[in-house]
Order: structure tokens, then sequence, then C-alpha cells
């Protein structure tokens, strides 16, 4: 199944905040990501991180480069928050 993107918002400590066509919407964080392998940049120009946007085409996330985040991995982890918000009672 393919989630797509519609909109997104660069968030501090390598967090964004995405809605994606089903109208699922909050934060993921790619903190994770940062130091490994192309993600390295980040790490040396956060700044760059910053200038996230979404790509229509291919229904994601993107920075200058051509560095991406797969949909799914995005999807995955707003819903993981959404869900634990729901059961700790904050949604």
């Amino acid at each position: 199944m393919l989630y797509d993107v519609v909109e997104v918002e660069a968030r501090p400590n390598f967090r964004v905040w995405v809605r994606f066509e089903d109208g699922l919407q909050g934060e993921a964080d790619l903190s994770d990501l940062v130091g490994k392998g192309v993600f390295k940049r980040w790490r040396d120009n956060a700044a760059e991180f910053a200038q996230v946007t979404v790509d229509p085409d291919s229904g994601t996330i993107v920075w200058p480069g051509g560095l991406d985040v797969a949909p799914d991995r995005l999807y995955s982890d707003v819903a993981r928050t959404a869900d634990k918000a729901i059961s700790s009672g904050r949604a």
C-alpha cells in the first residue's frame, strides 16, 4: 500500500510533521538517520534538514540532492505515535 505525503514541515531535532492524503498527520522522528550513510550530511549541515519539501511525483518528502525517506516508514512512525496517544488518552 502506498501512502502519499501531501504536506511537510521541518521541526527541531530532526523531526518532520507530515500529512498524508488519507488524512493521517503527525510527527515522524528521523533523528535515528543522522550520521548514517547519505544522511551523514545532516550531521554536518543541520540547516539542510529544514529544506524538506514534498515531491508530488514520488509522494514522499525530499531534500536537495535527491535525498528522500520512504513514505511507508513515515506513515508507520506517525501511525505508531497516534496509536500511543490514543491508548494513553491524549488524543
